[in-house]
């Protein structure tokens, strides 16, 4: 060690003599200044040259760093799960309040001045997927929302947006469903990076899917009609004949190919700000000041 080397260095003579006698020509030991050594370790004092990292474990800097973020990563998950539960009854924001409406502006906020991804162009590989919408405020959306919302026979089960970072494209998808059938509308897309956070959209053409039936249909013991039960054994032979027609009609229309058709100029593009992004949940702000919240498929976040 550096103290002990520092000793060995003092110049210093031994005596041979195996006794000693006081003499005043020799004053005592105790008298003479030596040095002052202190080997008291300095805050600082490392031994890492001489011991593996394996036993000291990491460094104190990487520790800290480690301790901020599991202090951070609940506070963000609290206000994703609050911000999540927050959408309940407002149909994708069709039917929020303005009450509601605030406090999810706010939990939106909140999110975005802790945004974990502060240039999401560079991390494209994040943005790669599909993202179920949860909310919106995109007025131009809204028909779409209440005339779903009003159709007892059709349910508008889904809006998605899926992005491509390898070939830049982007597509939006709505899906319908109905008794014995579903169906979708689709936009395809090309985007461009024109800033960390901002990207330039510009449409192609848009898609009716082929309508994918139903091939099987159950067939209920009894329905209740004005409060009385009707047992539905008699007719259980021709809703058998129906069932194998359905299935048939299924085959041949789901062999058409889908309808394509192209978007006026006037609604071909538009741009997209990322302001929150993570490996699960994604806040965009478009163009005409809107706000939407998309979950990525698969995500806990989007079971109840």
């Amino acid at each position: 060690m550096a103290s002990t080397a520092l000793i060995n260095q003092f110049p210093c003579k031994f005596l041979h003599s195996s006794k000693l006698t006081p003499n005043a020509a020799f004053p005592p030991v105790n008298r003479i200044n030596f040095p002052a050594l202190s080997f008291s370790p300095k805050p600082n004092f490392s031994l890492r040259a001489v011991v593996s990292d394996d036993e000291w474990g990491p460094e104190p800097e990487a520790s800290g760093v480690a301790v901020l973020e599991e202090e951070k990563s609940p506070e963000i998950y609290t206000l994703k799960k609050q911000l999540v539960d927050s959408f309940y009854g407002t149909n994708r924001g069709l039917s929020a309040s303005t009450e509601t409406r605030a406090e999810i502006v706010e939990l939106i906020s909140q999110l975005e001045a802790k945004n974990p991804t502060p240039a999401p162009t560079e991390a494209l590989t994040l943005l790669n997927g599909k993202w179920i919408l949860v909310y919106t405020t995109f007025s131009g959306l809204f028909p779409l929302l209440s005339r779903g919302a009003a159709l007892p026979l059709v349910k508008l089960e889904e809006i998605s947006q899926t992005i491509d970072s390898d070939s830049f494209t982007v597509q939006n998808s709505v899906l319908f469903s109905g008794p014995l059938a579903t169906t979708s509308i689709t936009t395809n897309a090309k985007f461009e990076v024109r800033s960390p956070k901002r990207v330039q959209i510009k449409f192609e053409e848009g898609v009716i899917g082929t309508p994918q039936l139903t091939d099987s249909i159950e067939i209920p013991e009894n329905v209740e009609l004005l409060g009385q039960k009707i047992d539905l054994s008699p007719f259980k032979g021709l809703l058998t004949s129906v069932q194998d027609t359905a299935s048939s009609v299924a085959k041949s229309i789901s062999s058409q190919p889908p309808l394509k058709f192209s978007i006026p100029n006037r609604n071909a593009e538009s741009w997209l700000l990322t302001t929150y992004l993570d490996n699960e949940l994604r806040i965009s702000r478009g163009d005409g000041g809107s706000i939407s919240v998309l979950l990525k498929e698969g995500s806990p976040l989007l079971t109840p």
